[in-house]
């Protein structure tokens, strides 16, 4: 469907900002497109021997405040387009968060679920050799998402190296910490998500204690938000993945729920829960909705058929621009995508600190200095949701497109 153009949804989102903060003409313009795309194509030798061609892709859309970051998706489905939505959206996300930091997105269409390890590091490598004339420590550095792994980092930081001749493993975040990654990288998405969660039910007076989650998508982000959902008192009633879910009101003892997907590679069957569809689950009358798998399952079709409170956004984009106006008039209290799975590349920003200095935190020093971070940033697009009264996914633009228009005049370049 055209109207579910990820990269239009992205456009669309900035021109309603744009207008409301009264944007020139041209800064609106420059913000929205990209300012650097490359398109690769890689022929890679899979292990019986055959050549087949991939194609992949990196995004750079905005460097006024800084070098350009995030992640690489290796999706069947991914496109230029999708590419471009993410790259757009990490840069509102680091800015909302208040790190200097510009947005950047890379991806790879093919299936990683199909390829052995020698394959994927064959990929990486490829990858790499084909973009890295982009790619620095001062210019875009890229880190895991969707299907890619610390494994997968490590492959692609040492082909970096190789091809540089020098360490640099500030180029790459999200790498195994033998190899220069961070403390508290593993759940930081799902963490920065649960401060936030935390914050706003602080702000709508709800006591978390012994209230209902459900998990739409339960690869990282879904896993650790299972777990870390008990540290405000959820309760999981509910989980699902690509294959479909599992249900019980009474709850379910996310350790267990965890264990069982990484053992089995689904949640189906998982034992003293019912069946449950990936749209039923969004629809559960439930205290704190975690939509954490991919684009676009919150669309005007089903939005009013959404009965939680909290609908906190890991995933990138679950929510349409038609479906936000919907739940803003239901009271559904939307933490947006690009404030709420933020806890990701904050510590991936940490993990390029570290880097640089060549001095590493414990992890508590992460943890705290993410929580700071998440924090302030919820109650910078609050103030901004309740001054404006908008939505809370017009109130983190409002945020963040202000502060890289303003980067982008005081550069002279508008």
């Amino acid at each position: 469907m055209a109207e579910l153009n990820p990269f239009k949804i992205a456009q669309q989102q900035l021109d309603e900002a744009a207008e409301r903060l009264g944007l020139d003409t041209a800064t609106h313009e420059l913000l929205r497109w990209p300012q650097r795309e490359l398109k690769v194509t890689l022929p890679i030798e899979m292990d019986d021997g055959t050549i087949e061609v991939f194609h992949g892709y990196r995004v750079q859309y905005n460097t006024a405040r800084g070098p350009t970051k995030g992640g690489i998706r290796w999706h069947p489905e991914e496109t230029l387009d999708t590419v471009r939505a993410l790259a757009a959206w990490m840069t509102w996300k680091t800015a909302v968060v208040d790190i200097p930091l510009g947005g950047g997105k890379g991806g790879v269409t093919c299936n990683p679920k199909q390829m052995s390890d020698r394959e994927k590091q064959r990929l990486a490598r490829g990858y790499i050799r084909a973009v890295a004339g982009i790619l620095s420590v001062s210019k875009d550095v890229p880190a895991p998402d969707v299907y890619t792994t610390p494994q997968i980092m490590g492959w692609m930081m040492d082909e970096y190296e190789t091809l540089i001749g020098e360490h640099h493993p500030g180029v790459i975040t999200g790498k195994p910490i033998p190899i220069g990654g961070s403390e508290g990288r593993g759940d930081a998405t799902a963490r920065g998500g649960i401060y936030v969660t935390r914050e706003a039910a602080k702000v709508l007076n709800i006591d978390l204690k012994n209230k209902t989650m459900a998990i739409q998508g339960f690869g990282n982000a879904g896993q650790y938000a299972a777990l870390l959902g008990q540290t405000l008192g959820l309760r999981l009633v509910a989980a699902s993945d690509s294959k479909g879910g599992v249900y019980n009101e009474k709850g379910m003892d996310p350790k267990q729920v965890v264990e069982y997907k990484l053992s089995n590679g689904t949640l189906q069957g998982f034992a003293g829960a019912e069946s449950i569809s990936n749209e039923e689950l969004l629809q559960l009358d439930v205290t704190v909705l975690f939509p954490a798998a991919l684009e676009n399952v919150i669309t005007a079709e089903n939005a009013d058929k959404i009965k939680c409170k909290i609908s906190c956004e890991l995933a990138n984009g679950p929510t349409t621009p038609e479906a936000d106006e919907i739940l803003y008039e239901k009271d559904v209290f939307v933490l947006p995508d690009f404030l709420a799975n933020a806890g990701g590349v904050t510590v991936s920003y940490f993990e390029q600190v570290q880097n640089t200095y060549n001095f590493y935190w414990p992890l508590e020093e992460v943890q705290n200095r993410l929580d700071d971070r998440m924090t302030k940033a919820f109650h910078g697009v609050y103030e901004m949701y309740k001054r404006e009264k908008v939505n809370m996914r017009q109130a983190a633009y409002l945020v963040s497109v202000a502060r890289v228009a303003e980067a982008c005049k005081l550069r002279g370049w508008v």
